[in-house]
């Protein structure tokens, strides 16, 4: 089978045709844009020029096909035709990302009404604990489902996190461990002090082998004479230990612990 090929010569033919429909086809654009601004200011010659939307839509149009219309603009700013692009660019895909169809139908009356009651007699069941009951009794629904149909408390029982951090964050402490990789493979912990009220860090320690007793060393050196916090956040590791609790006791710190299993 023979395959085609394209002389130099005859490359340089198609090339010129090419251009010539080009230039053509630009001039003819360039035209219209011409006429159009001459009829608008024809139309429009005794007050302030407008366009129509038809006219607008014109030059979107022009400027889609052709960039170099804004050379030839002048009944209008070229910013203004760039802005009109813009605009239906972000109209065509607001109509193009619309919903479709108005997603899932609502579960059954009766389910919906069993997990309210749920709620009302279980209010500190969250949404895991109530779709194992489900599942127990036979209900296939999902997770989020039955959040989503769960009862809402009007309020919290007890203040939360984010409202205790806020309220005392003027005398609130933190105190951490975590691990670094040395080069020659060794483990090292280090022992971070930081106060709440501008996220600074006061103190910090590094050791292979950390212990109650040290623990309690950094925590002296953290806090000396009267500069200790009335609140000091820490998790449940068992690093801390007795001597950590009891130097906390006698400094007049207030311990708060996190929650099990839950180190963010």
């Amino acid at each position: 089978m023979m395959s085609l090929s394209v002389r130099p010569c005859e490359r340089y033919l198609i090339d010129c045709v090419l251009n010539n429909v080009r230039s053509r086809a630009a001039l003819q654009l360039e035209i219209m844009a011409l006429r159009h601004q001459l009829e608008v200011l024809e139309r429009n010659r005794p007050v302030r020029v407008q366009l129509t939307r038809l006219g607008r839509a014109l030059w979107i149009l022009l400027y889609r096909l052709w960039p170099r219309c804004l050379n030839a603009v002048v009944v209008i700013k070229p910013e203004t035709v760039i802005a009109w692009h813009r605009r239906g660019f972000r109209a065509f895909w607001t109509w193009k990302s619309r919903p479709r169809r108005r997603g899932r139908p609502p579960g059954p009356a009766e389910v919906r009404g069993f997990i309210h009651q749920i709620c009302r007699e279980n209010s500190l069941w969250g949404a895991p604990r109530v779709h194992g009951e489900l599942l127990k009794l036979g209900i296939e629904i999902s997770q989020a489902a039955v959040s989503k149909y769960m009862a809402r408390r009007p309020k919290s029982p007890s203040q939360t996190w984010r409202t205790f951090l806020r309220n005392h964050v003027g005398c609130l402490a933190s105190v951490d461990f975590f691990v670094v990789l040395t080069a020659t493979f060794r483990l090292l912990f280090v022992f971070i002090v930081q106060q709440h009220e501008r996220r600074h860090i006061v103190h910090f320690g590094v050791t292979a082998h950390p212990t109650s007793n040290w623990a309690a060393q950094q925590i002296r050196e953290a806090f000396p004479w009267e500069t200790a916090p009335q609140y000091l956040i820490r998790d449940r590791e068992g690093s801390y230990g007795a001597v950590l609790v009891s130097r906390l006791r006698g400094m007049r710190i207030k311990e708060v612990l996190t929650a099990p299993r839950s180190p963010w």
